[in-house]
């Protein structure tokens, strides 16, 4: 029995995806619930398992872009398992294999090409005044006069190199961009040029949250086996300052305004296909280990390619963390159709004024990219000052007061 394999609906909203990579090679015999292939819709790149056992036929190229629901692949339920090896041809195609293959002729070798005449004799008086003016060797140039001189029109023509050839590899490659990351791009371009997108500042002061983590995080760790990291409190910030400022989470839909009285963050990460965003459902319900258990969780199934459409769909605001690569100070692009993105950055210790005094404090800088069509300046920098102040008062403002309780230690 030949089974036709579909290509199954990833999510509602997707209508094609990408066979990005076959894991397995045209005639194999593969089991059921096999991972036969890697597809890239625009949102994720999720493994296609075989819906039965038997010899695979591949009818769809890596590279290609198919609808959902069409025919990617056959299988041969009624082929037996071969046993140490591919299962062996019958029928016409066995006995084409057993026959003799005639010599292959030789193929006729290519004509060696022309090789180029340079010049053999000095250029004209005019051309070689051109060529000084141009800087260029008259060894460099082509000559097309009787014997290989160089003409005025020669050195006319001639264009200055763009540098010196130093021996070096000078090759390029042309590589196809996947599905996810042409959708990425397409929405990064889009948020540019649709929201009135603007950018405000502060810094932070992490003194505070250093303390609390060189104080608890073995502890927290040993319970909980996760670590106390900086997302946990950054996250917390976000959903007081959201509750305080709501219009921050609220997003434009036409003429209307839609907001929201839950926080579903979205958590920028970077993974084996390029960027992807997972959200935390109810993000302001979560504990501190709740925010750090689902923080792993995501981030394991992003780098194994297991993440879900359902998972990266839905959020209500975006935290992005570039400093964990080094970056200083960024702007970052806000994650459409949402209104606003938190960037952190890299902790510097920095020279600050404290009481008159100059001191050393670990010091970040924080960006919100805002949609300025429906989040004023007030709400915007009221918000990243209410989260500047949340990470700097972590223990009254974050935790009640009581830092063992919020950490369940």
């Amino acid at each position: 029995m030949i089974l036709e394999m579909k290509v199954p609906s990833p999510g509602e909203s997707i209508k094609e995806v990408e066979i990005a990579t076959w894991l397995v090679k045209d005639g194999d015999y593969v089991e059921k619930d096999q991972a036969i292939a890697e597809v890239d819709s625009d949102k994720a790149t999720l493994e296609l398992p075989a819906e039965a056992s038997g010899i695979i036929t591949l009818k769809a190229e890596e590279g290609d872009a198919v609808a959902v629901g069409a025919v990617v692949c056959l299988i041969d339920t009624g082929a037996a398992k071969p046993e140490g090896g591919a299962p062996e041809a019958s029928g016409p195609a066995k006995e084409e294999a057993k026959a003799v293959e005639a010599p292959k002729a030789e193929a006729p070798k290519a004509a060696p090409a022309a090789e180029k005449t340079y010049a053999t004799q000095a250029p004209s008086p005019a051309a070689r005044k051109i060529l000084e003016e141009k800087n260029i060797e008259p060894s460099a140039i082509v000559g097309t006069g009787k014997g290989g001189r160089i003409t005025k029109d020669d050195a006319v023509n001639a264009v200055p190199s763009m540098g010196t050839p130093t021996g070096g590899n000078r090759g390029t490659e042309r590589t196809k961009l996947s599905m996810l990351r042409r959708k990425v791009a397409e929405r990064l371009v889009s948020a540019k040029n649709e929201t009135a997108m603007l950018t405000t500042f502060n810094e932070v002061d992490m003194s505070a949250i250093y303390a609390i983590r060189d104080q608890y995080k073995e502890e927290f760790k040993a319970k909980h086996g996760l670590g106390l990291g900086f997302m946990s409190f950054f996250t917390k910030a976000v959903t007081r300052a959201l509750q305080l400022y709501p219009d921050v989470n609220s997003m434009i839909d036409g003429q209307e305004k839609i907001s929201y009285d839950f926080c579903d963050i979205s958590v920028a990460v970077s993974g084996p296909k390029g960027l992807m965003v997972p959200v935390m459902r109810n993000a302001e319900t979560l504990s501190f280990r709740g925010v750090e258990a689902e923080i792993k969780r995501l981030a394991l199934r992003a780098r194994d390619g297991q993440i879900t459409v359902d998972e990266m769909t839905g959020g209500t605001f975006t935290i992005s963390n570039g400093g964990v690569f080094g970056s200083m100070l960024s702007t970052p692009i806000i994650n459409p159709p949402q209104s606003g993105i938190l960037g952190m950055h890299n902790i510097i210790e920095r020279p600050i004024a404290v009481n008159g005094k100059v001191e050393i404090h670990p010091m970040m800088y924080v960006a919100l990219s805002y949609d300025h069509r429906i989040i004023d300046g007030r709400e915007s920098v009221g918000f990243l000052v209410a989260v500047k102040e949340a990470l700097e008062n972590p223990a009254e403002l974050l935790m009640g007061g009581n830092v063992k309780k919020a950490l369940e230690l």
